[in-house]
């Protein structure tokens, strides 16, 4: 049995791939397929895909072409969720903000430099029209960090998911101010080149695995109530959640990775572009 080391946030849209994993989609093609939980997000990630920690991620889009321009030796396979990524804009429950407009001079907690926490606050910014070469960040690695930074006044602002973050809001630990939806598709699944040149054919069973399942994903029976007492949610919000995104089956197209990567050189994200490159699987 081919063992294939496979990564993400311990977030609802990766649910498919734990269900794969459970219902024995993958060991009955002879993959052991093992999944890293990781709450640190898309640095981490990258940082993993670079010291051989995992085989294949999924990935935040800008994060990832933004490692690759930086020389991961990694590749992305196909889009995992075409639908944008809303990213909620949170302070404190007690802060004084009230507004997009009242955060402009407060600092940001991200998750590490690189994060879609950290990439976000910048387009955010960018799109309010600040100037994007004052923001000041905080690093506090997860969502529990975040908590901890906002609460004690370590940082001002802090963007996530807007549906993982809602509990919190719920429990009043978090108010969100607005919301900035990423204006491309936001997950990818990135395979290591090492990895993938030698193993193709397992790369390629996995990717056909999880795309028949995120396919039918919607039309399994409860998975509302199922992702709600998974993910600590309200059912009205996975459903709201569910109505809005849409998984892909599809490779990244050269157009859709040239916005990313302009946009990420136009806010000075990265300072080398890189050729656009898929897995051939």
């Amino acid at each position: 049995m081919k063992k294939v080391r496979i990564a993400g946030v311990p977030e609802h849209f990766n649910l498919p791939w734990h269900l794969c994993i459970e219902n024995n989609q993958f060991s009955d093609q002879n993959i052991n397929a093992v999944w890293t939980d990781v709450p640190e997000g898309t640095g981490k990630l990258c940082q993993m895909l670079r010291n051989n920690e995992t085989d294949i991620a999924v990935i935040l889009t800008e994060g990832f072409i933004k490692d690759i321009a930086a020389g991961n030796d990694s590749k992305i396979a196909q889009v995992y969720v075409q639908s944008p990524l809303i990213w909620g804009i949170h302070v404190a429950a007690g802060s004084n903000y009230k507004t997009i407009n009242d955060i402009q001079k407060g600092k940001i907690a991200i998750s590490r430099y690189g994060s879609g926490s950290h990439l976000m606050a910048i387009v955010n910014a960018k799109n309010e029209g600040w100037d994007t070469s004052k923001l000041q960040f905080e690093i506090i690695n997860t969502l529990d960090g975040a908590v901890e930074g906002l609460t004690q006044g370590k940082a001002d602002y802090f963007m996530w998911e807007r549906f993982m973050t809602k509990p919190i809001v719920d429990k009043g630990i978090f108010r969100r101010v607005g919301d900035r939806p990423t204006p491309w598709p936001c997950f990818v699944i990135a395979v290591r080149n090492e990895f993938l040149d030698k193993n193709k054919e397992a790369v390629e069973t996995v990717l056909n695995i999880i795309n028949k399942t995120t396919k039918e994903f919607k039309t399994i029976p409860d998975i509302d109530t199922i992702l709600a007492n998974r993910y600590g949610q309200k059912v009205e919000d996975i459903q709201e959640w569910l109505a809005l995104t849409e998984w892909s089956q599809q490779k990244l197209d050269k157009t859709t990775f040239d916005k990313v990567q302009n946009q990420l050189s136009e806010l000075n994200i990265i300072t080398k572009k890189t050729t656009f490159e898929i897995a051939t699987v």
